[in-house]
């Protein structure tokens, strides 16, 4: 079958808004720094209230850890689709819309369900760290439903957002893309997201999980944690069984990569991060975006090192489309 996409993802749908904070307000609101924390509507109104003397928005962007995956891809050059939920609110209608300029398909195209879309509040210490507070809304409730086969079928890569393991509905979604890509001969990627999810809800991680995906991204405390190791290399050996590849960041000290037979690692261009939000998300978008043109898994690194380099030297979870043009330029020369 001719391939219409190059990544197929799921994942929850967020409207995210990014604002600078203090460490001391993320102390006095009781924030877990770092971290991706679910949160109600209530608390979400709370936060922001709080937030009013702080700062301004940077942004506003349609967002979730998949969603940025997906849009950088298709910036590099690739095709996406997305698979999500949203409402018939403002806040749908501006994810959906956002989408679309992005040159992403997604199952959002037609009606849309009473409700409250997600949204996700991530907050910006000086030291560059990213702490998300989320309300999933309507999002919590995708679904089986929302998958589309024939897409499916059609697509290199599905890509499974680890963030999902956390609604039992989101949870089943994954699993079932995972089975059909597996029928359909398409590869499988997963990123455990965040290590709160790890900690949580590693059962249901080991379920998305299956058998074992084609390939799997993660950070070093997430596969740390995961495995219950202290090194990279040994999380890494302890990884194994479960992927055919493997892709961990290592932050400052660059990426940790396994093709299913021998063991790179990419340096990480030297910069003064300003926000690391999205950071993961780019580098598998990135990552993705290079195997699916028939790069090497060294090649995809630094192309996935240098799109983070640029990323995270400025405020917001993504680059502008022709940046990421500058960047496969310089690093692929094409």
């Amino acid at each position: 079958m001719e391939k219409k996409y190059d990544v197929y993802a799921i994942g929850n749908a967020l409207v995210d808004t990014e604002i600078e904070v203090s460490d001391d307000f993320l102390a006095r609101m009781d924030l877990g720094k770092g971290l991706m924390t679910l949160v109600d509507e209530a608390r979400q109104r709370e936060l922001l209230a709080a937030l009013a003397g702080e700062a301004e928005p940077h942004n506003h962007t349609c967002g979730g850890s998949a969603c940025n995956t997906v849009v950088a891809t298709r910036y590099f050059g690739g095709r996406g689709y997305y698979a999500c939920k949203v409402a018939d609110d403002d806040t749908g209608t501006f994810f959906v819309d956002a989408l679309r300029a992005a040159g992403v398909d997604t199952n959002m195209g037609g009606q849309r369900e009473a409700g409250t879309s997600g949204k996700c509040l991530v907050m910006i210490t000086p030291d560059a760290e990213r702490t998300m507070n989320s309300f999933l809304g309507i999002s919590q409730t995708v679904s089986e439903a929302e998958l589309d086969e024939d897409a499916i079928a059609a697509s290199r890569y599905v890509y499974l957002e680890g963030y999902l393991v956390s609604s039992d509905s989101g949870r089943a979604a994954a699993v079932r893309l995972r089975e059909l890509a597996e029928q359909y001969g398409v590869r499988t990627s997963l990123t455990f997201s965040d290590p709160a999810m790890v900690q949580l809800f590693r059962d249901g991680l080991v379920e998305m999980l299956g058998t074992g995906v084609d390939l799997l991204f993660c950070n070093e405390a997430e596969a740390l944690g995961f495995t219950g190791t202290d090194s990279p290399e040994a999380a890494l050996e302890a990884l194994k069984p479960i992927c055919n590849g493997l892709a961990m960041t290592l932050g400052a000290r660059g990426a940790l990569l396994w093709d299913g037979e021998t063991t790179h690692h990419v340096e990480a261009e030297p910069v003064k991060p300003i926000d690391t939000n999205g950071a993961g998300d780019m580098f598998a978008g990135a990552f993705l975006y290079a195997l699916t043109q028939g790069h090497d898994f060294p090649t995809a690194g630094r192309l996935a090192s240098a799109a983070c380099a640029r990323l995270i030297r400025e405020f917001g979870p993504r680059l502008p489309a022709e940046a990421h043009l500058e960047i496969r330029r310089r690093v692929l020369g094409q």
